[in-house]
C-alpha cells in the first residue's frame, strides 16, 4: 500500500445541553453577546463520561461505520488536553475497552490541533508498515477544567469525541501531505497548567494570531495535496470561534460550494476532538460528497497547528 485513507468516522456528545441563556443566569452575559463573540448558541457538558468513556463510544461508532472488529485494529492514537488519568494513558483504556489485541497505543498533547497531529501520525505508520488499521481519537472533558464564574472562557469551552478509523490504501492521496508546525514563543496565550488546573488565555493575541498567520498554512497544505483551494468539498477548522472559522476561509478564497463546518454553533469549543466531531457529523449527513477533497486545519494550545487535504468517506 502507498498510502492511507479514512475510511470512516463516528462521534459522541453528552446529553446534557447547557444554553448561552442557561450561563447568563450564572455569570453576567447573554445570549446576543455570546453569539455574536464567538458564534456559540449551546454546547454539551458531560457529567458522569469521561474522557475516555466519550472517547470509546466515538471510536465504537467509527468501528461500525467501517465493518471493522476490534480485531482488525493494531493502533490507537488518542488527542486529548483534558484527561485527568495520566497511567494508564487513555488510548491503552480505550484499546482495553473495546478488546483490542496488542496495539500500539499512544496519547499526544497538542491540545486543538491534537487530532490533525494524531491523523498524521497513524499515515506515517501505515505508509512505513507499522500499521494497517488505526483508530485516531480526539477527546475532552473541558468542563473539568473550566472556571465556569469566568465569562471569557465558560462561555467556550464543551466536551465531545471524535473518532476515525485509518487503513493503509493503494491512493496515495486518501491522506494528504501534513503542514504541522508551532508558535512556541507565544505558547503561554493559552494556559492549563498545576495540579487542579483551569483554562486561561489570552483571547485577543490567540485571536490575532490565528486569523493572520494560519491561512498561510493551510493553503501549504492543500498545495502539498496537489489541490486548489476553490475546489475543496469542504474546510474543516477547529471550531474555536465563529469569526476566526470564517476569517481564515476567507484567506483561502474558497469555491463558492465549498462547505465551511460551523459545528461551533452547538458544540462549542471541544479542543481536539472539534475537527473529527464536526467532520463526523458532515459525513453523517451527506453533506459532501464521498471522495471530495477536504481541508482539516486544527490550531491552539502550544501554540500548535496542523492541517492535511482528505478523501472524504
Amino acid at each position: 500500500m502507498t498510502g492511507s485513507r479514512i475510511v470512516s468516522l463516528g462521534h459522541y456528545q453528552p446529553s446534557r445541553v447547557v444554553t448561552n441563556t442557561d450561563l447568563s443566569g450564572v455569570i453576567d452575559t447573554n445570549d446576543a453577546w455570546i453569539r455574536d463573540r464567538v458564534g456559540i448558541a449551546e454546547r454539551r457538558v458531560a457529567e458522569n463520561e469521561s474522557v475516555a468513556d466519550m472517547a470509546t463510544f466515538a471510536a465504537e461508532k467509527a468501528l461500525a461505520n467501517a465493518g471493522l472488529t476490534a480485531a482488525d485494529i493494531d493502533s490507537v492514537f488518542v488527542a486529548t488536553c483534558s484527561s485527568e488519568d495520566r497511567c494508564p494513558n487513555v488510548a491503552t483504556r480505550v484499546a482495553a475497552r473495546l478488546g483490542i489485541h496488542a496495539p500500539g497505543a499512544v496519547d499526544l498533547n497538542t491540545a486543538c490541533s491534537g487530532f490533525c497531529y494524531g491523523l498524521a501520525m497513524a499515515d506515517h505508520a501505515i505508509r512505513a508498515g507499522a500499521s494497517r488499521n488505526a483508530l485516531v481519537i480526539g477527546s475532552e472533558k473541558l468542563s473539568d477544567i473550566t472556571d465556569w464564574t469566568d465569562r471569557r472562557t465558560s462561555i467556550i469551552f464543551a466536551d465531545g469525541a471524535g473518532a476515525a478509523v485509518v487503513s493503509a490504501d493503494d491512493d496515495p492521496n486518501g491522506i494528504g501531505p501534513v503542514v504541522w508546525g508551532s508558535a512556541p514563543e507565544k505558547g503561554d496565550a493559552i494556559l492549563i497548567e498545576g495540579w487542579r488546573p483551569v483554562i486561561w488565555q489570552e483571547g485577543q493575541a490567540v485571536f490575532r494570531w490565528a486569523t493572520t498567520a494560519l491561512a498561510q498554512h493551510a493553503r501549504l497544505a492543500c498545495e502539498r495535496a496537489g489541490v486548489a483551494t476553490s475546489d475543496l468539498g469542504a474546510f474543516v477548522a477547529h471550531q474555536a470561534n465563529a469569526r476566526i472559522i470564517d476569517g481564515i476561509a476567507k484567506r483561502l478564497n474558497l469555491g463558492p460550494d465549498t462547505v465551511i463546518a460551523k459545528d461551533i454553533e452547538v458544540s462549542g469549543n471541544t479542543s481536539a476532538a472539534s475537527v473529527p466531531l464536526a467532520l463526523s457529523k458532515l459525513v453523517e449527513t451527506r453533506a459532501v460528497p464521498s471522495g471530495a477533497p477536504v481541508l482539516l486545519f486544527g490550531f491552539g494550545g502550544g501554540l500548535t497547528y496542523a492541517g492535511q487535504v482528505v478523501r472524504c468517506p
